[in-house]
């Protein structure tokens, strides 16, 4: 079984900074509890790694397909519960793709696999009961 490990240090306050594929990067708590906002909270993170691992996907299996894309952004809104402790119940990612006569039907076809196949991240959400929900957009 393969293990992945980080590493995060306390730095004061409710700042922390945390190691991961040898990449450094803070993790912070807003000003109003205490924070300094030297970065991220931790539950935004958590939909900065559904888009990363879709987008790595995506964008790996269109150059297998031979299309080629001129632009690509992934977004994710999450949904989070008011109450404590504070949860996201769902999230939609967004696909938007730029380029000419992108073909509609290998895009949603590396979109599915990612979402069926090959994203854990999305899996393990799913797998946590947190809805994902999909949509593709091209633009010129």
């Amino acid at each position: 079984m393969k293990k992945h490990e980080i590493s995060t240090v306390w730095k004061g306050n409710l700042a922390f900074e945390a190691e991961a594929n040898g990449h450094r990067f803070m993790i912070d708590g807003p000003p109003e509890a205490g924070g300094e906002d030297q970065g991220p909270r931790p539950k935004p993170l958590m939909l900065v790694s559904l888009a990363g691992c879709t987008a790595i996907d995506v964008i790996s299996m269109l150059k297998k397909m031979r299309v080629e894309v001129e632009d690509f952004h992934v977004d994710v809104e999450g949904d989070l519960t008011e109450e404590l402790p504070a949860h996201y119940t769902s999230m939609r990612v967004v696909y938007t793709f730029w380029g000419k006569d992108l073909p509609m039907d290998k895009l949603e076809r590396a979109v599915e696999m990612s979402r069926e196949k090959y994203c854990g991240v999305s899996y393990m959400y799913k797998k946590a009961g947190i809805e994902v929900s999909y949509e593709i957009k091209i633009r010129d």
